[in-house]
């Protein structure tokens, strides 16, 4: 049947996904899996990297997040860059919405306080 039916399969899926898969049960998905990326978290520095880099693309001249906002931020994802995303562009509206041109930390722990926690 594998030389018959040729077909790719991209899967992107969280780590708890991967521990089921190391059920016998699904022992045949498991060995057709030819290449596995992990995305670590991002320690602190990684993180402030991260954010300016997205920025950068997003096309900001200028830092939006202070050095405190960075590490609340850190707090608030431990470094998982699903959580960064998401913590950022709760910022970034709330933010445009009270016309503030910096993200500092106290507006940060507002935005995981309301809406996030």
């Amino acid at each position: 049947m594998d030389r018959i039916m040729q077909m790719a399969l991209i899967l992107v899926c969280q780590s708890e996904l991967w521990q089921k898969f190391q059920l016998q049960v699904y022992a045949a998905i498991r060995q057709r899996i030819d290449l596995q990326c992990k995305l670590p978290h991002l320690d602190r520095a990684r993180v402030g990297e991260y954010v300016k880099r997205r920025l950068a693309y997003a096309g900001a001249s200028h830092d939006i997040f202070s050095d405190n906002a960075v590490d609340e931020i850190f707090r608030f994802s431990s470094g998982a860059a699903r959580l960064i995303n998401k913590v950022c562009t709760h910022c970034l509206l709330y933010g445009a919405q009270n016309g503030r041109r910096i993200i500092d930390d106290h507006m940060v722990k507002f935005v995981v306080q309301g809406e996030l926690a």
